[in-house]
């Protein structure tokens, strides 16, 4: 990404587009609390030990969150998961998910923890936990032969869970529009974009999440600032309704875990058939510094670029990635 861009996509962009007798009665109570402090510590200790468990729309992961998910098409089809991105929900997938449900496929997406109808847990709003999210999510449904796709944070939570748990459950994988190899710019990564772009949008996001979101969605991300868009409102009140469902400190914690988390080791173990789709105008993700590099780690992988395409572009160009999701499962 060049320095002028780089320069221009400032906070302005970002926004339209970031823990004796009275002894011993006395010596048995302390004893008495210390037992019952430590029977509560054990009882903690195997809580987060417990293993992961379902009801009908939700799993209860095993540090105790709860996750909720969809289930569609039919259930003996090959398994598709859809993880989206911040500061949205499963819902941003159902055109997605309506199309391959449609053409056989059981499709499942989940809300993140801290994100639409999921629990709001104050700690674990990182890669690592999204990752074991989703493993215990795989686990207790008892998936196989999995195609994993990733939308922007998403992108990164497949990413994360191929590295921390295998692909001895998938299938496929994808990553549209994602966030790997790594956002933030550093010396090894200088394609990245400054950290005073995602302390722009922490600081939006304490000063009017509301606005922030809504800002995003008008501008950078389905790309309606550039000249000649056509912007469309029910895509913006979407956009903004699935991001003021979430939490307000999960998403403000993710916005350093979508943007200073390195996938590069993670991406190195995908050892599965690999799609990349990315639109060279993505404002949000330049494809730079992350789909064409994270085609320099995963060789095999077909790299698909939408001319014009945004970041939003499971929106804006709804059909062509249905389209091509199914050709990819298919082949």
């Amino acid at each position: 990404m060049s320095n002028t861009h780089e320069q221009n996509f400032s906070r302005r962009n970002i926004l339209l587009a970031g823990v004796g007798g009275a002894g011993i009665a006395a010596a048995s109570g302390v004893l008495a609390g210390s037992t019952a402090v430590a029977q509560d510590q054990a009882a903690s200790a195997a809580a987060s030990q417990a293993p992961a468990k379902r009801s009908v729309n939700t799993i209860t992961t095993r540090d105790g969150v709860e996750i909720y998910f969809k289930d569609w098409g039919p259930k003996d089809g090959p398994v598709v998961i859809l993880s989206h991105g911040w500061p949205l929900s499963s819902d941003s997938w159902e055109a997605q998910a309506l199309h391959l449900a449609s053409n056989g496929f059981r499709v499942i997406t989940h809300d993140r923890r801290g994100h639409g109808r999921s629990s709001q847990p104050w700690d674990g709003n990182d890669m690592d936990h999204y990752a074991d999210d989703l493993a215990d999510l795989i686990e207790v449904l008892d998936l196989k032969n999995v195609s994993l796709f990733g939308f922007s944070t998403g992108g990164g939570e497949i990413s994360r869970y191929i590295g921390r748990h295998g692909t001895s459950r998938v299938a496929r994988a994808g990553l549209i529009a994602a966030v790997p190899p790594l956002m933030l710019k550093t010396t090894a990564n200088p394609g990245g974009l400054p950290i005073e772009v995602f302390d722009g949008i922490r600081a939006a996001s304490i000063a009017d999440r509301s606005q922030l979101y809504r800002e995003i969605a008008s501008g950078p991300f389905f790309g309606f600032n550039r000249p000649g868009a056509k912007p469309s409102q029910g895509m913006i009140d979407s956009f903004w309704l699935q991001g003021m469902m979430a939490g307000h400190k999960n998403t403000y914690d993710s916005i350093k875990a979508f943007s200073e988390t390195d996938f590069t080791e993670d991406l190195k173990k995908f050892d599965v058939p690999t799609l990349i789709v990315h639109g060279d105008d993505d404002q949000i993700v330049p494809i730079e510094a992350a789909a064409r590099a994270s085609k320099t780690l995963v060789p095999h992988a077909t790299l698909k670029v939408y001319v014009g395409g945004p970041h939003g572009i499971a929106d804006t160009h709804k059909q062509q990635l249905n389209d091509d999701m199914l050709a990819f499962l298919k082949s």
